[in-house]
């Protein structure tokens, strides 16, 4: 047994001796492996013999004497009868402020070249669970430079958010703009499942040298096998909860849910779980909510985790099952419109359709009704934006849609932001302040905001 598992074993208290049992595989369909004649349970790792190389696997389940294992790296070359032995060292994530600046894949090592990762602090994939009665309330609000969710979808320290979007309305872009803007302290990205090509991207051109510094990466795209992409989304809330243990406010970025609960289904499918609502096994839906019941507060004076995850939308479909679980059980969702989209505006948040649930207990009510106020106006003038366009509408029949055709542009521009602009929370509601005064025809006010009619 190497160093680094005694440490490890004494740690957790398990420093004994432990017999190996070795079996041998017997089976396998597909990525799904059958052993027999081993000594494990669910969530251990083992070695299976492949020639000179062993391949790391995850026990997913069992049948009486059979265990089923998932493979996570390639399999090549494997035949009846190879060695499976299982791995002693537990999870052993190298943890610290050592990982800053770093990019790791699912199983905690380095993809970017930079050498290994030297710490003398481990965690562990799962994480542990917080008694919510001694979580610290949402009561302070996190700057995450983002104009229309600062104002009007304002998001709170410990707050977790979804980010609905199909493919290709710019939540990745939207993330990244986050991770360089915000106040947190630490920001942890988890790539999940997505592109590979865009873990690249994202980490230069999205990213910046300057937000790595106080990043951490992990990326798993979509040709790795499901384990290590639910181990990916493991290890980035794994991540966050450390800094978070050490007294940091965190920004969690997730990419995507959707690709976690797609993992997920493909491991339950494969050890034969039934398929319930569209395709997805029951376990999908119980192991969303325990991945994200592990974000949020931590006890009244220390960290925090503040969350967002994007939830892929297929077709723009917003009653998808993931779509759906994730809206019940997060704080809030920011939805990103296609049709925003292709008219030139960025973000796309479409405003309408998106709620953050914490809003009322982190701003005062002059700022939340002002809010509303904009939120209402935008939403008037988009129900009658086809009379408008048509010149069905006769000006003065409506003093309110008056007034919403008339801030119309000024709104529009509001929602708007440059990819490389850093727009403050105190900014974004002067600015919301500036334009509601106008509407009004009073002078802007050098604090709050007025009140909504």
């Amino acid at each position: 047994m190497s160093l680094k598992s005694l440490n490890w074993l004494k740690q957790t208290g398990e420093y004994q001796c432990q017999p190996v049992v070795s079996g041998q595989l017997t089976r396998m369909v597909g990525l799904t492996m059958e052993a027999v004649g081993c000594k494990v349970k669910v969530g251990d790792r083992c070695w299976v013999e492949q020639g000179r190389e062993n391949i790391e696997a995850e026990v997913v389940g069992f049948d009486r004497e059979k265990f089923f294992l998932m493979p996570i790296e390639p399999v090549q070359g494997l035949s009846p009868g190879a060695k499976v032995t299982p791995i002693l060292d537990g999870d052993q994530i190298p943890a610290g402020f050592g990982l800053l600046g770093r990019v790791l894949n699912g199983a905690g090592r380095p993809l970017d070249g930079l050498g290994d990762i030297v710490s003398n602090e481990y965690i562990s994939l799962e994480g542990k669970i917080i008694n919510p009665m001694q979580r610290a309330p949402i009561r302070e609000t996190m700057d995450v430079g983002i104009r229309a969710i600062n104002a009007l979808l304002t998001v709170g320290r410990g707050q977790r958010m979804g980010l609905f979007a199909g493919s290709g309305v710019g939540k990745s872009m939207l993330l990244g703009m986050m991770t360089r803007f915000t106040t947190a302290d630490i920001v942890v990205v988890g790539l999940v499942g997505e592109r590979g090509r865009e873990v690249q991207e994202f980490i230069q051109d999205i990213h910046g040298e300057e937000g790595l510094k106080r990043a951490v990466v992990v990326a798993s795209p979509a040709d790795d096998s499901p384990i290590m992409r639910m181990r990916a989304a493991s290890l980035s809330t794994a991540i966050a909860e450390y800094f978070r243990d050490e007294g940091k406010d965190v920004l969690l970025l997730m990419d995507s849910l959707t690709r976690y609960g797609q993992a997920q289904r493909e491991v339950a499918l494969a050890v034969g779980e039934p398929p319930a609502t569209k395709g997805y096994p029951p376990s999908v839906f119980a192991k969303i909510p325990k991945l994200v019941e592990r974000t949020g507060n931590g006890p009244p004076g220390g960290g925090s985790i503040t969350a967002f995850y994007t939830v892929l939308t297929e077709g723009d479909d917003l009653q998808d099952p993931i779509a759906d679980s994730a809206r019940a059980i997060l704080d809030g969702h920011v939805v990103l419109s296609r049709r925003l989209a292709e008219e030139g505006q960025y973000p796309a948040i479409d405003v309408e359709a998106s709620i953050s649930r914490a809003m009322p207990q982190i701003v005062d009510a002059v700022t939340l009704k002002s809010a509303q106020r904009f939120k209402y106006l935008y939403s008037l003038y988009q129900q009658n934006k086809d009379l408008i366009s048509v010149g069905a509408y006769n000006p003065g029949s409506n003093p309110e849609l008056d007034l919403a055709v008339r801030l119309n542009p000024v709104m529009k521009a509001y929602l708007a932001q440059d990819l490389n602009q850093s727009l403050s929370l105190k900014e974004s509601m002067e600015g919301l302040t500036m334009i509601l005064n106008e509407a009004l025809g009073r002078r802007a006010e050098p604090q709050g905001a007025p009140e909504a009619q």
